[in-house]
């Protein structure tokens, strides 16, 4: 039911307008005026009609418009029967776009009472000042005499409101899905017959004015997904005609209101994603018509009061709160909420026992989550044979479930079953799968299963095993299975051929488990749906089988930490959709690959560890390329000029990015259901979230290969890099001073090569810099001092003889006494931060970096990282 918010819309404009969603007027005879005709025409001409930015079912309504036929009969014009003037004007979804000047013909359409221009594209265009044109009072804008219906939704329109007067018969006002500035004004109080209001998807600030509850004949208010603030006008809560209310997605704070008599009329209350503090207040759940409340995402507190009469409410939303106590036995089986279908209580702070087994006591149960809730018990031990005729949805991970409980045995229609993150243990059991005949997803990883006598169902698509005590060799569930995530347990022997016999598979992760053999070469190519595979950290062996024969959607390929040898496939040039290739850890050998980069979206390359050799002359192309791992391998010769000519057309945040790492980045994992994507660094392992981590970003690690010469002058060009380490090679020459200009550069390693004169000042700049390695090379003078450089201590620059000044014991002579900048400082607190956190701050910049950094900057009355970014104009 959350997604039928624009229903209320639909109605109303049946029931004020029937002739706008007709083409026009009912009388096959009226003529339209010929001012009117010509003002539509000269519209048209200021429009094109190749628009992106349209709704499902669009055409160009405007495409058939012409001279020689009566504008009466054109798509989306309704006239007056009468008089034949145009009242009525529906252009939404038309494929328009361009702007909307100021005097558009629009406006010498003198009757016009409906007027519709949702998805259009107005190119940014404000508001004109001359839209009070369309009517016969003042030139203020939408001071429309006869104006009732206005839909400007979904467009591109900017500005703000004016602040006129607004004493205009209007009945139905949207303006979401623009960008709106500002704050609302306050003269939209006079709108007295408005009865459908919709501000969502702005960019509204400051406070709702209270105005908005003298409109007493609103039915419908929609303020989602702005920015307003500050607490709830009280008068907002005295609408006694309203029937649906949306607050989302703001940041209103503060209370709800202890005590309302208005709202009598509320069917939908929906004020998820805010600010809201304090209890759940007791009169929600007495208001007689309320279907649905959905109050998620915000920190209000418990204890939920009991219903103690009979409730109409059919969906409860109260997940990621702050709630604590028991939950209400109301809840459970009580006749006052034999209406209920859904509810929400998961990721809060609630406690005591939740017996299962009363709650077929709510006939219309379909959906309960309850998972997160570190205090709460989970039990089904009564006794009590319970039918569950309508439970389709149940997730009850994080609660405590040591079993299966009882209950579901008997549930006939459940869909949807999450038991993650529990202590089940021992083996899933034939008879306990009865009643699980429909499930489609099913997650039991993080428990402690060993064994699985029997997949559930034929109908599975989603089966989530990670993380548990799997033994013995794999067996596989059904061929409708479309994600099978069976990662982190103790599975052994060899990968069977029959694992190709699922071809509707996309997802496959088998990875961290004992499996030896070869890989089965069907599984090159079982599937043209498949676009995960992960079978990383196992035993396997012998050569990588053909991928990509025929036509596949793969993206992801993690083949990492196992032991396989010999070529790779020329095959996998035909991966054509190929973003992830992990093939770091194993025995390969040959030549740098570099027919790969055809690749068009190849963003991650990791051969970290592997027997390749030779030059990278030929290596070019890569023109996606953002993180590349060679490092530990035996490559030869000069650093390829054209290898990092092709990087220097990566742009920083230009496509998506599947991790952070400081000398090593591997995939492992990425699915639908948690967005993730875990990544091994050579000291440190984490998951990142890749639905917010979609950031550009860049590595480079040629480390341990034997290149040689100097580093190219190419190198400092890419100004998008992160992560650099040309460590352990036998590179010469001087360190190239335009690598100051490197802003984003967080690690940077070139240690333990031949590399000689002084350390450039203009480096000073890389005030992101974090890890610095120059050890073990030939430097000689000052060490530069300022921002970054005041944080590195002796193992930066140690086997560096010939090196001086602080933090080196060496001093400097006063000829080459370093001197510090004239800007001010951040000055060093001299406290430790440990490597390892060091690595991670390094690998988030101003995330994570941001988030420990910032804290202790802050403490200290110092500039914070985000601070320096926002001086710098890259927040």
């Amino acid at each position: 039911m959350r997604n039928f918010l624009w229903l209320p819309h639909l109605i109303l404009l049946l029931l004020l307008v029937p002739g706008v969603v007709c083409s026009s007027s009912h009388n096959p005879n009226t003529l339209c005026v010929s001012d009117d005709k010509s003002a539509l025409l000269q519209f048209k001409s200021t429009m094109s009609t190749d628009g992106y930015f349209s709704c499902r079912d669009s055409y160009p309504k405007t495409k058939w418009w012409n001279e020689s036929t009566n504008c009466c009969s054109w798509e989306g014009v309704t006239c007056d029967y009468g008089t034949g003037r145009i009242i009525g004007l529906d252009l939404s979804c038309s494929m328009l776009t361009g702007s909307f000047p100021q005097n558009t013909s629009l406006f010498r359409l003198k009757e016009l009472k409906q007027l519709n221009l949702a998805f259009t594209d107005f190119n940014g265009s404000s508001i004109p000042h001359g839209f009070s044109q369309l009517g016969e009072f003042p030139s203020e804008i939408f001071q429309l005499g006869n104006l009732e219906y206005l839909d400007l939704s979904s467009n591109s329109l900017t500005g703000h409101l004016p602040k006129s007067n607004w004493s205009i018969p209007l009945r139905l006002l949207d303006l979401s899905g623009n960008q709106f500035r500002g704050s609302v004004p306050a003269s939209l109080g006079n709108l007295t017959k408005i009865t459908s209001l919709d501000f969502s998807d702005n960019l509204f600030e400051g406070q709702i004015p209270d105005v908005f509850g003298n409109l007493n004949k609103l039915t419908t208010l929609y303020f989602s997904s702005c920015s307003f603030s500050g607490q709830l006008p009280p008068s907002l809560f005295n609408l006694t005609q309203l029937t649906s209310l949306d607050l989302s997605s703001n940041g209103l704070e503060g209370p709800l209101p202890t005590n309302v008599t208005g709202l009598q009329n509320l069917k939908k209350f929906q004020s998820r994603n805010t600010l809201l503090t304090g209890v759940i207040p007791s009169w929600l759940f007495t208001l007689p018509s309320l279907e649905s409340l959905d109050l998620s995402n915000n920190s209000l507190t418990g204890p939920i009061d009991e219903i103690r009469r009979p409730n109409t409410i059919q969906e409860v939303y109260l997940d990621h709160n702050d709630i604590h106590g028991e939950i209400p036995t109301s809840f459970f089986g009580l006749v006052n909420l034999e209406s209920l279908e859904t509810l929400d209580l998961s990721s809060n702070d609630l406690g005591g026992v939740a017996k299962l087994d009363v709650l077929s006591k709510l006939k219309n149960l379909s959906t309960l989550h309850l998972s997160n809730n570190k205090l709460l018990a989970v039990s089904s031990d009564s006794g009590v044979i319970s039918t569950f005729q309508a439970l389709q949805s149940l997730d009850l991970s994080s609660c405590n479930v040591s079993q299966f409980p009882n209950f579901l045995r008997s549930v006939k229609s459940l869909m949807n079953l999450d038991l993650s993150n529990n202590t089940i243990r021992g083996s899933i059991l034939k008879w306990e799968l009865e009643g699980w005949e429909q499930l489609v997803y099913l997650n039991l990883s993080h428990n402690f299963l060993t064994s699985i006598e029997q997949f559930p169902g034929k109908n599975l698509r989603i089966l989530d095993l990670r993380s548990n005590l799997l033994q013995g060799s794999p067996s596989y569930p059904p061929a409708s299975l479309e994600e099978f995530l069976i990662s982190e347990n103790k599975l052994a022997g060899e990968i069977p051929p029959s694992i190709c016999n699922m071809t509707s598979l996309r997802i496959l992760d088998l990875s961290i488990n004992y499996l030896g053999g070869v890989i089965p070469t069907c599984l090159g190519n079982f599937s043209n749906w498949v676009s995960v595979i992960n079978l990383q950290s196992n035993n396997l062996r012998g050569k990588i089988p053909d991928f990509c024969v025929d036509e596949n959607g793969l993206t992801n390929l993690a083949l990492n930490d196992n032991q396989l040898e010999g070529l790779l496939s020329p095959s996998l040039v035909n991966c054509t959709s190929l973003r992830f290739l992990n093939l770091a850890n194993n025995t390969l050998n040959g030549l740098f690959p570099h027919q790969l980069g055809i690749l068009p979206d190849l963003q991650v390359l990791i051969l970290r560890s592997n027997g390749f050799y030779g030059g990278l002359d030929a290596a070019s192309g890569f023109l996606s390329l953002q993180v590349i791992d060679l490092s530990q391998n035996n490559f030869t010769g000069p650093l390829p000029i054209k290898f990092f000519q092709s990087l220097r057309a990566v742009a920083v945040n230009q496509i998506a990015y599947c991790g952070r790492g400081i000398f090593g980045f591997c995939v492992t994992n990425m699915n639908k259901n948690d967005g993730n994507i875990k990544v091994t660094m050579k000291r440190l392992e984490m998951e990142l979230d890749l639905d917010k981590s979609l950031t550009g970003f860049t590595l480079v690690d040629f480390s341990n290969n034997r290149f040689d010469g100097h580093i190219p002058k190419v190198l400092g060009e890419l100004l998008s890099l992160i992560v650099l380490n040309l460590s352990h090679n036998s590179l010469t020459g001087p360190l190239l001073t335009s690598m100051g200009n490197m802003e984003q550069l967080e690690s940077l390693d070139l240690s333990s090569n031949k590399l000689g004169g002084r350390i450039p000042s203009e480096w000073v700049k890389l005030t992101f810099l974090e890890v610095l390695n120059l050890s073990n090379n030939n430097l000689v003078g000052p060490i530069p001092v300022g921002n970054q450089f005041n944080t590195f201590d002796n193992d930066s620059y140690a086997g560096n003889l010939d090196l001086c000044g602080v933090p080196l014991s060496k001093k400097c002579g006063n000829e080459e006494e370093p001197k510090p900048p004239t800007s001010k400082l951040v000055e060093d607190d001299g406290s430790a931060i440990p490597f390892i956190w060091q690595l991670v701050m390094m690998g988030y910049g101003c995330g994570l970096v941001g988030i420990l950094q910032d804290g202790f900057a802050e403490s200290k009355g110092k500039e914070t990282c985000t601070e320096r970014k926002i001086l710098r104009g890259t927040s």
